[in-house]
């Protein structure tokens, strides 16, 4: 039997007085095993930041525990905050100083020895690519190079833990996937990863598992391939220029189960190349020609709807305001 490096069970989490009560986390159940990643997914509201901020000792939860290492967060706190790191959504930087100040700094606020620091910034600065912009002012930075400095200073201790609070939430595109790229190094040098983040993509590419949240409870959990495999096949969809030609050709492919909206037929398919092409030369044989088609395999975001009603980009604001 495994032992998880982190264990969350009936977190729960509310604010306000009785009458006025928000409940913001009803019962988390989480494990992270060591050297994995984890992914928290879910919409703003859903409680992702509470229970990370509950994990990494800076809020007390009003039922349940979390452990780290086996230390418990709020009875051994400052054991769990010398093997833990966090970054959150937004770089605690300073702005005035240079980059290689800023990391100098952190290190000697960790009591780390002198030499050690000095070995350490020359490489972080190395590995996040910022040796060119070692020696000058974070207000010169961009938005992508302040995020990798922030996530930087957080591995000067070689954290067992790293907790990214939606790390690349408001980064562009090309900076995002350089973001994604520093995240895999890390995780290949052994740090495992409590990752939380709306980008489903983002949980699709880094998380070994991942915890779908919604409304302060985990709503299901397991690999990418596992929470898709919920929703049912892929499906290959046809889209005509007229809804009397989709009838048409709905009417004819009966024995493949079509789905008729519209313009659109969407049909079963186990995604092999085999059952694609049977499909393709069904319609091609009708004599209607489509406007265009497109295989479409279940998203993170259909297994979000089909467990909870809506996807992940809904907003609920019931917690992190409050928190």
């Amino acid at each position: 039997m495994k032992d998880p490096l982190v264990r969350a069970e009936g977190l729960r989490k509310w604010y306000g007085r009785s009458g006025h009560r928000v409940d913001v986390l009803t019962g988390v159940d989480l494990t992270l095993d060591r050297g994995e990643v984890l992914a928290l997914l879910g919409p703003n509201g859903a409680g992702k930041t509470t229970t990370v901020r509950i994990l990494t000792t800076l809020l007390r939860p009003d039922g349940g525990t979390g452990t780290i290492g086996g230390y418990d967060v709020v009875g051994d706190a400052r054991r769990v905050r010398e093997i833990i790191s966090l970054t959150g959504q937004y770089a605690a930087v300073d702005e005035k100083q240079t980059g290689r100040e800023n990391l100098t700094m952190m290190g000697r606020l960790a009591h780390l020895p002198h030499r050690t620091v000095t070995t350490r910034v020359d490489d972080l600065l190395s590995g996040f690519d910022l040796v060119d912009a070692a020696d000058r002012r974070v207000d010169t930075y961009s938005g992508g190079m302040r995020r990798r400095l922030d996530l930087a200073a957080g591995l000067l201790i070689r954290p067992q833990v790293l907790f990214l609070d939606e790390p690349t939430t408001g980064l562009d595109p090309r900076s995002r996937q350089t973001m994604w790229e520093v995240i895999r190094s890390i995780v290949a040098d052994g740090t495992s990863l409590f990752l939380t983040t709306q980008y489903l993509e983002e949980a699709d590419l880094l998380a070994d598992r991942i915890a779908l949240i919604d409304g302060g409870r985990v709503a299901a959990e397991g690999t990418a391939a596992q929470l898709k495999r919920q929703v049912g096949e892929a499906n290959i969809e046809f889209v005509f220029d007229a809804a009397v030609d989709a009838q048409r050709v709905g009417a004819a492919l009966t024995a493949h189960s079509p789905i008729i909206e519209s313009r659109t037929i969407r049909i079963p398919t186990d995604g092999s190349l085999d059952h694609s092409r049977t499909l393709l030369d069904a319609v091609a044989a009708t004599g209607a020609t489509p406007a265009g088609w497109d295989l479409r395999a279940p998203t993170l975001d259909d297994v979000f709807l089909a467990l909870t009603g809506h996807g992940t980009t809904t907003i609920d604001a019931t917690e992190e305001t409050a928190a």
